[in-house]
């Protein structure tokens, strides 16, 4: 259903745990395969197969403004779907918080939704932020370290000071209002977030409430980009590595197996 366009792959399993989907007039279970030749209907209605070629998807870019919220709930004041009003079913490949501004894509190719969102997939997105107050190098330091924050700590990322109050991000994760809990830890609130860049599209011109397509050549590459990237999220067991410093522990991947106590003692007392 998502490779149709019909909608996202999360939107796609909630209509059929709702066991509103049927395979040949059969209502399935989750991870049930459809086959060449198969009938697949959402309240009764036939989902057409996608063209091998994708010819038929869309893929936009949008200057988000600030107040407009990222969602296809049509009841929901301000969505998104409205704010565009664009004539295919669109929705969008991840979100920007309701106060943010700045590009973000749209899509009816449920395909490629997941492997663009992935943090596995490290896909970057470059923000400008502003903040209250002044910009010390401690906090730059810190941001580009990584700050514990969802009971997880923050993937080291790229951090660059534009000016007193403003800096530009680039972060390959997507956890929830992720840059303004970063800057709220170290005593920072974010007065203004906008996203100028998502892998190699950039906002440039494009005016708040404004969309346009992604040209050819931005689709080859993202579509090289993506390639090999997995849909779904991988889940690796890795030996942990505690490094020492100052501030807290800092928890670094190192390989794919998965240490015994004994080891993770033994490795903290060397450092």
């Amino acid at each position: 259903m998502s490779e149709s366009g019909f909608c996202s792959r999360r939107a796609a399993d909630k209509l059929i745990e709702e066991n509103r989907v049927t395979i040949n007039g059969n209502v399935p279970e989750l991870g049930t395969k459809v086959q060449p030749g198969d009938t697949v209907c959402v309240d009764g209605k036939m989902i057409n197969a996608m063209p091998t070629n994708k010819s038929d998807r869309v893929y936009i870019a949008y200057n988000k403004p600030i107040g407009i919220t990222c969602t296809t709930e049509r009841h929901v004041k301000g969505n998104i779907i409205d704010a565009i009003r664009h004539k295919e079913r669109i929705f969008p490949i991840g979100r920007l918080d309701k106060p943010s501004e700045g590009l973000i894509f749209l899509t009816s190719d449920g395909d490629i939704v997941n492997k663009i969102l992935r943090a596995e997939n490290a896909h970057d997105k470059e923000y400008i932020v502003t903040v209250d107050k002044p910009i010390s190098e401690r906090f730059i330091e810190r941001m580009s370290r990584g700050v514990p924050i969802l009971g997880t700590i923050t993937k080291p990322c790229v951090v660059k000071p534009q000016s007193k109050f403003v800096f530009r991000i680039i972060l390959t994760q997507g956890l929830n209002r992720q840059i303004r809990r970063m800057c709220e830890y170290l005593g920072y609130e974010v007065t203004k977030l906008k996203r100028s860049r998502i892998m190699n599209v950039e906002l440039s011109n494009l005016k708040p409430g404004q969309w346009r397509n992604l040209s050819k050549d931005e689709m080859a590459e993202i579509n090289a980009a993506v390639a090999t990237s997995s849909k779904t999220s991988v889940k690796v067991d890795s030996e942990i590595k505690v490094t020492k410093n100052a501030n807290q522990p800092i928890l670094k991947k190192i390989n794919n197996k998965k240490p015994s106590a004994s080891r993770l003692s033994l490795k903290a007392k060397k450092q």
